[in-house]
């Protein structure tokens, strides 16, 4: 087997410098006890960026570590050290090869390119010299030609290396697009060479090359992602964490409130939806709607904000599973259970159509099962007004109603053309019209009914049939007019046997106890290590709920 350290063998695992420094601290550790565990693994100097898995990957960052047999000082007594570390080169080797698509010459055609670099300015930076300062307003970034830096944030009269920038990399790309203070020091590693651009000049570039934009949203998305440590993940009053979904339109992120703590979701369109005037216009006079919707089904929207040159809807965070999810698990659902699900889909949809907003993007992976089976629709921040044309085709090709594929007036019709086919997949574990190519996907929603779902599935209660098979119709005239009248057509309570069938799908959960007994100079060290049990257990689906008692 080969060595740890060496490139070829970490291409299939990154390992945290514990892992090869084999200095015993990591959580758990041989000499964990007697010295205390690392503080790579559990540092929160800065909103908990440098802690985890990126704190074991990102050690140079962290003060007090152990390296070489020796605990050492904070970054300003350690950095010509860990300059010259065999471990923090292989990782600074690993994020050159397979760190996140952010480079910013790619992304600009080469007309473009030449053209742009005729009129920015070359300067050369000496290692170890400072060229950007935290808090200075400045209109300009820098693309490294040749080299690489540090990006160091000042905290508390500290200094916190955050993250690192190598060749094709912008820097500054953030501040020109928001004209705010600088978020942190940037830093020569090595000597530099890089071309200068201005806001202006930058501009420019976006304007004549579209493609600029996909490259606007992937260094965003990055900054916001606490996967890599950064200084940006602010967004209003709330903090990014993690990215937990990325889709044609969005990046949904893990947050949670700077103050209260309170977990949330946010979403940040993608900047090409962002560039176009009538999105823009009707999203803002659609958004004070969208964040007074407010029924059980309905995922509460807390609050918009506008920055980095696009939008960003704060969402409440639901816990579960979405319906895509739970019905790629069972396969299918029994009847049963789908007609609970349907029945609260169309109450959200009642109400949100009462307030005169569509939805246009019903479908499975817009629904959200709580572990209590209640439903929460997600995604009204897509939502329009009834009767706008949907010039912008927005919605999943899989569930588009035919007038949305052909830019017609939408309205409550829409949505529930959407949810007779999410219905006809949770019946029959198969969507209704499959296929890779799009315009032939968009040809038999356009010319094809439904199909009949009671030939995929045996003893199909008529009702429920019928529902999916009115919903479905091409001819908006022919399908249920409204979701009231929709619901109404399965409103027929289940009875002992059904309710037991529906119970059976429901997964058993299970409660385990654990009781601390620990003093008061424990506190801080214990509330870290559950911190990051908490985040490990979360993502395994498990729940985690602490309760403080009385002084034992």
């Amino acid at each position: 087997m080969e060595e740890k350290g060496t490139s070829k063998h970490l291409a299939w695992r990154k390992y945290n410098c514990w892992e090869v420094t084999l200095c015993g601290r990591e959580p758990g550790g041989k000499r964990a006890n007697e010295l205390g565990v690392c503080p790579a693994a559990m540092d929160k100097s800065y909103n908990g960026i440098n802690s985890g898995k990126c704190g074991g990957r990102f050690c140079w960052a962290v003060a007090g570590t152990l390296c070489g047999g020796c605990t050492q000082g904070d970054f300003s007594e350690k950095r010509s050290d860990c300059l010259d570390c065999d471990f923090y080169r292989m990782v600074q080797e690993e994020e050159e090869a397979d760190g996140p698509k952010t480079r910013f010459l790619q992304y600009i055609n080469p007309e473009v390119h030449k053209s742009l670099f005729e009129k920015m300015t070359l300067i050369r930076i000496r290692a170890g010299e400072r060229f950007v300062e935290q808090g200075a307003m400045e209109e300009t970034a820098y693309i490294i030609q040749r080299g690489a830096c540090l990006v160091i944030v000042e905290k508390d009269g500290e200094l916190h290396p955050v993250n690192h920038y190598g060749e094709g990399d912008i820097v500054g790309g953030l501040g020109i697009l928001t004209g705010e203070p600088r978020r942190a020091h940037v830093e020569a590693e090595t000597d530099m060479v890089l071309w200068e651009i201005t806001r202006a000049q930058f501009s420019e570039v976006a304007d004549k090359d579209p493609e600029i934009l996909n490259f606007i949203t992937e260094i965003v998305a990055d900054r916001l992602d606490s996967r890599r440590p950064t200084a940006y993940r602010t967004i209003g009053k709330y903090v990014t964490t993690d990215i937990i979904g990325r889709g044609a339109f969005s990046i949904v992120y893990r947050g949670r409130h700077k103050t209260l703590g309170m977990p949330v979701v946010v979403k940040m369109m993608r900047h090409d939806m962002a560039l176009y005037p009538d999105f823009l216009k009707n999203f803002r006079n659609e958004a004070k709607i969208i964040a007074g919707l407010n029924h059980p089904h309905i995922v509460t929207v807390f609050d918009f904000e506008e920055r980095f040159k696009t939008l960003f809807i704060i969402m409440e965070h639901v816990p579960g599973q979405s319906l895509h999810q739970m019905t790629r698990r069972l396969k299918r659902l029994p009847p049963q259970l789908a007609v609970v699900f349907i029945h609260q889909i169309c109450s959200a949809l009642d109400y949100a159509h009462g307030q005169g907003i569509v939805h246009r993007d019903i479908n499975p992976s817009n629904i959200i099962v709580t572990p209590s089976d209640q439903i929460k629709i997600l995604d009204f921040g897509l939502a329009c007004a009834a009767g706008t044309e949907d010039f912008a085709n927005t919605g999943t090709a899989h569930y588009m109603a035919p007038e949305q594929i052909c830019g017609d007036p939408v309205d409550a019709r829409t949505d529930i053309y959407a949810l007779g086919i999410t219905a006809y997949e949770m019946i029959t574990g198969n969507l209704p019209f499959s296929g890779d190519n799009l315009s032939a996907l968009q040809v038999l929603h356009l010319k094809e009914n439904i199909p009949d779902p009671g030939e995929m599935v045996k003893d199909l209660p008529e009702n429920l049939r019928a529902f999916i098979l009115k919903a479905g119709r091409c001819d908006p005239e022919q399908r249920y007019q409204n979701a009231e009248q929709a619901a109404a057509a399965l409103r027929h309570p289940l009875n002992h046997d059904s309710r037991a069938h529906y119970e059976t799908v429901k997964e058993k959960r299970k409660i385990s106890k654990m009781v601390l007994f620990y003093s008061e100079n424990h506190q801080s060290q214990l509330n870290r290590l559950l911190e990051e049990f908490s985040t490990r257990v979360e993502k395994l689906g498990v729940e985690v709920k602490l309760t403080d008692f009385r002084d034992y």
